[in-house]
C-alpha cells in the first residue's frame, strides 16, 4: 500500500520531523566551541539508540562530503560510503539552506530500494559556521510505526483493516441475498403474467433498493478502510456515499409506506394511521437530509 503509506506520512510529517529533530537536538552538541567529529559521533550513537528504529546513519561535512562510514542495518552497505559526495541530495542542501533540522519527502533508497525519509541536522560552531550535517535514514514503514501507530502498517491498523474487510464481506453477502430474493420475486411474477401480484412487485422493489443501499455502503467501507483509497481523505466522496445510502433507505421506506396505504385501504382501513406514521417518519428523514445537504453546500462556499 505505497500510496496509502505516502498519504499517511503527509498527515504526520510535522509530528515526525518534530520528534526526530528533538531527539537529535537533545543529544548532539550544537553551536558550541570546539565541536569535534568524535564528540558528534558519540552523540549520534546515543541519539540513534534512543530513536531505536533506523535504516542508516552517517555524517557529512560542510561541503556535503561523507566523513564517516555508514552505520546501517543492511550489512551490504554498512561500514562504507566515507568520501562520497552527497552535496546534490535534498537532505544536504535543504539543511544548509534552511539552517535547521529538516525531514525529506519519501524517496527510494539505494540500500534495498525501499522508500525512506532522511532527517538531517546541521551542526554549527559558536561562530555560526557550518561544521557537519548529521543524517539518519528511516524507512517509510518504520516512521509510520514510530509516529503514526494507527496506520495500516501497525498492529492495530492491521487488525482494523481485517475487521473492516470481514464486515464488508458479511454486508456484501447480505446485499447479494437481498438481490437474489428480489430477482426471484420478479422472475416468479414474470412467469405468471396473468397472476402478477402487486404486493410481490413492491416487495421485490424494496429488496433490490435495500440491496443497492447496502452495496454502496460496502463499496465505501472497502475502498476507504481496506484498500486505502484516496476517497478516505476526500470529504466530497464521503458526503456522496452518505447521501446515496440515506436516499436508498428513504426510497425503500417510501415504497413500503405506499404499499401499506394500498393494503390497509383494501383490507383494514382502521390501520391506515400506521402508514401515516411511517410517512411522517419518512418526511422527517427527508427534512434531515435536506438540512445535511444544505450544510455541505454552505461549507463548500466558505
Amino acid at each position: 500500500m505505497v500510496i496509502q503509506e505516502i498519504q499517511d506520512f503527509s498527515d504526520i510529517r510535522t509530528k515526525a520531523r518534530a520528534y526526530l529533530c528533538y531527539m537529535l537536538g537533545r543529544n548532539i552538541p550544537n553551536k558550541l566551541p570546539s565541536v569535534s567529529l568524535d564528540s558528534v559521533i558519540n552523540a549520534l550513537r546515543k541519539a540513534s539508540e534512543e530513536i531505536g528504529i533506523f535504516d542508516s546513519v552517517y555524517i557529512l561535512d560542510s561541503a556535503g562530503i561523507q566523513v564517516t562510514n555508514t552505520v546501517s542495518v543492511n550489512k551490504t552497505y554498512a561500514r562504507k560510503g566515507a568520501g562520497s559526495n552527497l552535496s546534490n541530495r535534498a537532505y544536504y542542501y535543504r539543511a544548509v539552506k534552511e539552517k535547521r533540522c529538516v525531514l525529506t519527502d519519501p524517496y527510494p533508497s539505494l540500500q534495498g530500494n525501499k522508500l525512506v525519509v532522511t532527517a538531517s541536522y546541521p551542526i554549527y560552531d559558536d561562530q555560526e559556521e557550518l561544521l557537519y550535517i548529521v543524517c539518519i535514514d528511516i524507512t517509510l514503514e518504520n516512521i509510520l510505526k514510530m509516529v503514526h501507530p494507527t496506520s495500516v502498517d501497525s498492529l492495530f491498523g492491521k487488525i482494523s483493516k481485517y475487521t473492516y474487510a470481514a464486515f464488508s464481506i458479511a454486508l456484501a453477502g447480505v446485499a447479494m441475498l437481498l438481490f437474489l430474493k428480489g430477482i426471484g420475486h420478479m422472475i416468479f411474477s414474470g412467469l405468471h403474467i396473468g397472476d402478477i401480484s402487486i404486493k410481490k412487485m413492491f416487495e421485490s422493489t424494496i429488496l433490490l433498493t435495500l440491496s443497492l443501499a447496502i452495496f454502496d455502503l460496502v463499496k465505501a467501507i472497502f475502498e476507504e478502510e481496506v484498500i486505502g483509497s484516496h476517497k478516505k481523505h476526500s470529504s466530497d466522496d464521503i458526503h456522496q456515499t452518505m447521501v446515496r445510502f440515506l436516499g436508498s433507505i428513504i426510497i425503500a421506506l417510501s415504497i413500503e409506506a405506499l404499499m401499506l396505504v394500498f393494503k390497509f385501504a383494501i383490507t383494514d382501513p382502521e390501520k391506515l394511521l400506521y402508514a401515516v406514521y411511517l410517512t411522517i417518519g419518512i418526511s422527517a428523514l427527508l427534512i434531515s437530509l435536506s438540512i445535511y445537504l444544505r450544510s455541505i453546500n454552505h461549507d463548500k462556499k466558505k
